[in-house]
């Protein structure tokens, strides 16, 4: 009769490398690092049934990586989940989703030298804030209220009643001041502080960081809780756009949560299904945007809201609806990162543009897949008149061709009937 294996006698991974959506991976880990695993919702996490101290994990649509740390003060697992698509082009994808006009330059920031998500993302975001202060920090006007002993700025009469009870010293002003410490500086330094505490920042790359750090090292961190301050694109930060878009996506993805007792996760997550999603839709966007200069005919709208029935309990938020010069819907669109299987698309996608169409009242719809068996497939709804049509974008072409892709399934767009 054969024991089983305790866990304890087996040395426990540091690091756990992943592949998105790859079959499942079958390896030893402390059960409250497992049970974190599964909590989270970052992977697929169950016990082995057969083996005690082993677990099952299987990566899902989120790439990047967390570090967690099981409660006794062990070393940290860092488990590491590489996206399917080349680093190169998930920059390409999300550069074009954060500013559409200017897209991503590989010349700009050399992702390709970096294989795996997160050197590359830390490396990107230390150029961009580079170039960003070359010319200092930019300085701006804050709000600000305070006690002081001299008047500046406007005295707040409530508040000196209500604090100082008729005192006259301290008194309290509210006055704008020109500094350094706004909005976008402190975002800055938020991102740079974050991808230093992250696992698998390239020791080249983390110097560089620590350097942009000294130079914001007059502007107020932002304490963690506290949300990300808003800031508006200007002629006066134009040079800051770029760098605070990836820094966004950074304190964003970050991810940071503490489970019972001792135990902390911490890391940085993509989910690739959104980022395809806004690739998708924005790229739509953009391509009607461009025909309605000269032709003043189609609107864009994204995850805009409908009902399915009559009395408006139940509603709907399709990815992408085309509006024409009347504002009637003439066509709708989902965008879903999912690989066809040799069996074809999964059913349920079918179901959810049939109820699309049949509220807005189309006679066909439009579903966008990561990739697929062929380009384009059709199906026509038995006994509604109803055609589904299924694109696949092969994301690991160039963007050119990408893009090319993307202007034919807006063709088919346009040509939708009405019912």
């Amino acid at each position: 009769m054969t024991s089983a294996v305790d866990a304890s006698e087996v040395d426990t991974p540091r690091s756990v490398e992943l592949v998105e959506h790859a079959p499942t991976t079958r390896l030893v880990l402390p059960d409250a690092v497992g049970r974190a695993l599964a909590a989270s919702d970052i992977v697929d996490a169950t016990p082995d049934p057969y083996t005690p101290g082993h677990w099952l994990l299987r990566a899902g649509s989120k790439v990047g990586a967390v570090a967690v740390t099981a409660p006794g003060g062990g070393e940290p697992v860092t488990v590491r989940i590489t996206p399917k698509v080349p680093i190169v082009r998930l920059f390409f994808l999300l550069g074009y989703s954060l500013a559409p006009g200017r897209s991503w330059r590989d010349g700009e920031v050399e992702v390709a030298e970096h294989r795996d998500l997160l050197p590359a993302l830390a490396h990107a975001v230390e150029r961009q804030v580079d170039r960003a202060l070359r010319q200092g920090l930019l300085q701006g006007y804050r709000a600000t209220e305070e006690s002081a002993l001299v008047v500046r700025g406007r005295i707040r009469e409530a508040e000196q009643i209500r604090r100082r009870f008729g005192a006259m010293l301290p008194i309290e002003v509210a006055y704008d001041e020109f500094t350094t410490d706004i909005a976008e500086n402190r975002i800055l330094r938020a991102a740079v502080e974050r991808l230093l505490r992250l696992p698998g920042i390239p020791r080249d790359v983390r110097r560089r960081l620590l350097h942009q750090r000294a130079r914001l090292t007059d502007v107020t961190a932002i304490v963690r809780g506290q949300p990300i301050p808003d800031w508006r694109p200007t002629r006066l930060n134009s040079r800051y756009h770029q760098a605070l878009r990836l820094s966004r996506v950074v304190l964003d993805g970050a991810s940071a949560d503490h489970g019972p007792g001792d135990l902390r996760i911490d890391g940085f997550l993509f989910d690739m299904n959104k980022l395809f999603e806004d690739f998708v839709t924005i790229a739509l966007r953009e391509t009607f945007q461009d025909r309605s200069r000269g032709s003043g005919g189609y609107t864009a709208r994204l995850q805009d809201s409908h009902h399915l029935d009559e009395a408006a309990a139940i509603r709907m938020k399709p990815d992408f609806v085309l509006y024409g010069p009347d504002g009637t819907p003439c066509a709708v669109a989902d965008a879903k990162y999912k690989a066809e299987r040799p069996g074809g698309y999964p059913d349920a996608d079918l179901y959810q543009m049939l109820a699309y169409c049949t509220a807005l009242d189309l006679r066909e719809g439009h579903l966008v897949y990561a990739k697929g068996n062929a380009p384009h497939a059709a199906h026509q709804v038995r006994h509604a008149g109803i055609v589904i049509h299924q694109h696949a974008l092969d994301l690991d072409q160039e963007p050119p061709e990408l893009l090319t892709d993307i202007e034919e399934v807006a063709q088919r767009l346009v040509n939708t009937p009405r019912v």
